[in-house]
């Protein structure tokens, strides 16, 4: 594994830039110098031992070693000893709606929105549980396998939107049976199922795989966004909303009644995400609460250095700089001029 053991450095980088475009305008001043002396062409002549490229190559021999520079001050490293370490915490697999309806906006700026920010909090939250994550809509399918990789399940938490699924519904049963088949077969640590959802046209089978979860000693809490006045779905890269076979505007509702009955069965809590953080608080007390074990996580215990391969490549490139002179070679120019005659 590669990583920087002092990243900030690599703020340096942001130099080069202003380096490059002050060295660009240096060349502009001086080639309009140059201009009011005489022809360019003509002055070439004159000075045939001046090397129009040279200078060029310099500068880029420098920029180089500046940037390896700022490299080498954020220190690389690989990791050279992978090891299993244990760490008390939970884990914890997020099943997220992402059905057509998740677009309302009822809550700012939309339901799905709202959900996948207050997954990102969830995750900031996080240090040594594990986490995975499951979408659903009229299938149900794993995004990201139970880690404690907090940085990719932000990554993959990104990505998702309702085009991941294209077959629509709500398969809350089918979500929660994956969920739980989806935890680590170690024994004794404590495990939920978080999910997200406004539970509009949810299919059969949730009292049963809600039943099975808490047979496994797995609690169910559900999160239920939307308000249950409803709000229309809007149309992406359109200004207008979905409607039916009749051409009236659908209204999707947050089914809350169904989402308690969820909790309830899972021996879990239910609370409406709304446009506070209040959601996001009570979800936290309740992962808090949870019984804490071992969690075995496999991890990069020791770290090699790498700038001494940085240095000796900046090394190279100011020797090269110096070395590299700006006028042609007096000598190389006489051969050339012995070989014409």
């Amino acid at each position: 594994m590669f990583r920087f053991e002092e990243p900030a450095y690599l703020y340096l980088l942001l130099l080069l830039p202003c380096l490059i475009a002050f060295y660009l305008y240096s060349n502009y001043r001086r080639r309009k110098a140059i201009r009011k002396f005489g022809d360019p062409e003509l002055m070439a002549q004159l000075m045939p031992d001046v090397s129009k490229y040279r200078p060029d190559v310099k500068f880029a021999l420098v920029c180089f070693a500046i940037g390896l520079f700022s490299l080498l001050l954020a220190r690389p490293q690989f990791g050279s000893k992978l090891e299993t370490v244990k760490r008390q915490g939970v884990e914890v697999m997020i099943a997220l709606d992402i059905s057509n309806s998740m677009l309302a906006q009822d809550v700012q700026p939309s339901r799905l929105e709202k959900a996948k920010r207050l997954v990102a909090q969830l995750v900031d939250k996080m240090q040594d549980d594990k986490v995975g994550m499951i979408v659903f809509a009229g299938d149900a399918f794993i995004q990201l396998p139970i880690t404690s990789d907090y940085i990719s399940a932000k990554m993959f938490l990104e990505t998702i939107n309702p085009s991941l699924i294209s077959k629509q519904g709500t398969a809350i049963g089918a979500a929660i049976s994956l969920a739980t088949r989806s935890f680590t077969p170690q024994e004794g640590v404590g495990r939920a199922i978080i999910l997200i959802t406004d539970g509009e046209n949810h299919e059969g089978k949730v009292a049963e795989a809600a039943k099975q979860a808490v047979e496994k000693g797995i609690q169910i809490h559900v999160l239920g966004v939307g308000v249950p006045e409803g709000a229309p779905i809007p149309l992406e890269g359109t200004n207008d909303y979905r409607r039916d076979r009749e051409g009236n505007v659908v209204i999707t509702s947050l089914n809350e009644q169904m989402c308690q009955e969820i909790a309830k069965a899972g021996n879990g809590m239910y609370v409406r995400v709304d446009n506070t953080n209040n959601a996001q608080k009570a979800i936290n007390q309740e992962i808090n609460k949870m019984a804490k074990a071992d969690v075995e996580t496999q991890v990069y215990t020791e770290y090699n250095e790498q700038f001494q391969s940085v240095a000796l490549i900046i090394l190279l490139l100011l020797l090269a700089e110096m070395l590299l002179l700006e006028r042609k070679n007096p000598l190389f120019r006489n051969i050339h001029l012995f070989s014409k005659k």
